[in-house]
């Protein structure tokens, strides 16, 4: 059953107005001051966060919140970390061409970049970073060796279906004969 919908009362005039504080500080000593009407529970108004009402909308409540806030610290943090990164990438590939130019070498190779780290960052930081690039390289050889294997295996098995089959074929013409 949909609830019933409410009149409004009519709009007070500007003396009605007056809060009920000031009306009990008008009103002779002797009497109380009259109490104001109350709406039944369920049957509240549109701000009063009580129960839904049939063609009225429910006013959203603000929440104070620091989204925005955090996203644009978020986007200056990223903006100078992709700085950061790409400084030290220009001066780990500068560090490492010299050292190939030094050594006549055409090629930059892991050993080259692994020197240039160890010249370049300082201390701590650089025994990690050279960890975690020896450990990168474990990994990748890892990962080739596996597929190759699987590619050995695939062509060790084709020769030996091709053997024998052609073993066959020559058992079955020796028969023939």
């Amino acid at each position: 059953m949909a609830p019933k919908a409410e009149k409004k009362p009519a709009a007070k005039k500007p003396a009605e107005e007056e809060p009920a504080a000031e009306k009990a500080d008008k009103a002779p000593a002797g009497k109380k001051p009259k109490a104001e009407k109350r709406l039944p529970a369920g049957k509240g108004e549109k701000g009063s966060g009580e129960g839904k009402k049939a063609g009225r909308k429910k006013g959203k409540k603000s929440v104070e919140t620091y989204k925005i806030y955090i996203f644009k610290v978020l986007k200056q943090a990223m903006s100078i970390m992709n700085s950061f990164i790409n400084d030290i990438f220009e001066k780990l590939a500068g560090e490492s061409a010299k050292l190939a130019r030094y050594n006549k070498k055409p090629t930059i190779t892991s050993r080259e970049i692994q020197t240039s780290v160890r010249l370049v960052l300082p201390g701590e930081l650089a025994k990690h970073a050279v960890s975690e690039g020896t450990k990168a390289l474990h990994r990748d050889a890892a990962a080739k060796l596996v597929k190759g294997e699987a590619q050995v295996l695939q062509a060790d098995a084709g020769a030996q279906i091709g053997r024998e089959l052609t073993g066959k074929r020559v058992a079955s013409k020796v028969q023939d004969l």
